[in-house]
């Protein structure tokens, strides 16, 4: 049976709300409009634009389900796109949450990454968040320049933040000069609003006193002063997306899941086709395979889209605590995902039992994989904040200690270096991912060549050991799934 590309068109109602600079409010303002809009039955999915961990979770924490990151660096035009109609499927509405300002992309000197590339590639109505306090007219410039710095903008309506009903009369005045953009209200200054930050940007939800309620004061306050009949209309007027999908000649519809999924991997830039190989059987009959993942107030950074995919190539994750948990779930393989374990360094180095049941686990061939937070933890010892050592897992050599700037910032491609035996990348195979660490170690690894995607700089990272990868970048995997799929399929083979 022949199969054929045909081009279908879906309606996908969705916005995307962006500003002309980072610190206007945007995920304030998207949390409240999440929980508003959430209301009636309404079912809404939320994304975040580019990289960000954070952000997320404070979509999480409003709607109760995970919220996508969608980012074309990692992925592609094509395959941004099939993933976005892939989440969105089955939700009234999504809403998507800008990264920066809204033309700020790869190393601040191409679109590509920013906003407006995400609003540009899913053909999205923008929303803009402007900061607007002692501001008035020169809110018109502002955002004519925004309009008229590419052909299609898609900037359809602005939100002005910190505003008081006064104010935001003169301004609905002055955007009569720009028709083309519907004013959609605004948001006074609330009391106790502030959020705070460390030094990967916001704390998480649950650091926040009260945060539902807060979000809850955000939503009434919203509900009174937008005018949501014209922002849901934006959202309506999205033109529906040309999506490709398979389907055969001999007019059977398409099998589920592992035709898709070949079908989504093939669109990847950075993948040949002979690494794009099936297995045996289908991943949906073949057996689930355990996997343990790190998941925790210490490690709680994990893209969404990685674990669906774990999960479509034949996964089973199973959570646990490194901070709480004194053993180690059943499983065959292992996933130390980043998030703060510098925060936590004496639960974690209290918890000895587990420790050294990872050690053993790695030690004795399970295939694990480990990235930022989680390849601290696989150190001798790491430094809290005073300079205080604690001691880890101790499988990995190296010391890591807290630097006073940036060690690592940004996107990267990694390519896997000849001479090397990795697990699950061959010689001269890429995968993309990020780097955000103002932690470091003695001992970061040459198994892999990193480089970033603009301005050429590289330097070496990665340690591979038995069946562990392990280092700072945070792996995106639908960049390159043969990776992940080897990485199941490892674990297949040790499952018992």
């Amino acid at each position: 049976m022949s199969l054929r590309l045909t081009m279908q068109k879906k309606s996908f109602p969705r916005i995307l709300i962006a500003a002309p600079q980072s610190g206007s409010g945007k995920t304030y303002l998207t949390c409240g409009l999440l929980r508003l809009l959430s209301g009636n039955g309404r079912r809404l999915h939320a994304f975040k634009c580019g990289p960000d961990f954070i952000d997320p979770l404070f979509h999480k924490q409003v709607l109760g389900i995970p919220s996508g990151n969608l980012d074309s660096f990692f992925t592609g035009e094509e395959q941004t796109l099939a993933l976005f109609a892939k989440e969105a499927e089955g939700y009234d509405l999504s809403v998507m949450e800008g990264v920066m300002g809204y033309y700020d992309g790869l190393g601040g000197r191409a679109l590509t990454a920013s906003s407006y590339d995400l609003a540009r590639i899913t053909k999205t109505p923008v929303i803009l968040v402007i900061n607007a306090r002692g501001m008035s007219r020169t809110v018109v410039p502002l955002i004519k320049g925004l309009l008229s710095y590419t052909e299609e903008s898609w900037i359809r309506g602005v939100i002005f933040n910190r505003v008081s009903s006064s104010a935001y009369r003169i301004l609905m005045k002055c955007m009569e000069e720009i028709p083309q953009v519907k004013a959609l209200g605004y948001l006074p200054e609330l009391k106790d609003a502030s959020w705070g930050s460390r030094h990967l940007g916001l704390i998480q939800p649950e650091e926040i006193p009260l945060f539902q309620n807060q979000i809850d004061a955000l939503a009434n306050q919203l509900e009174e002063t937008l005018d949501l009949e014209a922002l849901l209309s934006l959202a309506q007027s999205a033109p529906p997306l040309p999506l490709p999908s398979r389907s055969s000649s001999s007019g059977a519809k398409p099998s589920p899941s592992p035709s898709k999924v070949k079908a989504l991997r093939e669109e990847s830039t950075l993948l040949s086709p002979d690494q794009m190989e099936e297995p045996a059987l289908p991943f949906f009959l073949q057996k689930k395979v355990p996997i343990a993942i790190a998941r925790d107030a210490s490690f709680s950074f994990f893209y969404e889209e990685n674990l669906r995919l774990l999960k479509e190539f034949g996964a089973n994750p199973v959570f646990f605590s490194p901070m709480k948990d004194a053993h180690l779930p059943k499983a065959s393989g292992l996933i130390l995902p980043g998030g703060y374990p510098e925060l936590h360094l004496q639960e974690l180095s209290r918890n000895t039992s587990l420790l050294q049941e990872i050690r053993d686990a790695i030690e004795s061939g399970m295939p694990t994989l480990a990235e930022c937070g989680g390849f601290l933890y696989l150190q001798k010892s790491v430094q809290d904040m005073g300079g205080q050592s604690f001691p880890l897992v101790n499988l990995l050599p190296g010391s890591a200690h807290k630097n006073s700037r940036l060690v690592r910032f940004g996107y990267l491609e990694l390519t896997a270096k000849a001479g090397q035996d990795l697990p699950y990348l061959t010689p001269g195979e890429k995968i993309r991912g990020h780097e955000f660490h103002y932690y470091d170690t003695d001992a970061n690894g040459e198994s892999c060549t990193a480089e970033k995607p603009v301005g050429g700089r590289s330097w070496d990272c990665m340690v591979s050991y038995k069946n562990l990868l392990a280092g700072f970048p945070h792996l995106y995997y639908e960049s390159n799934p043969a990776l992940i799929r080897r990485f199941v399929e490892r674990c297949r083979g040790l499952d018992g």
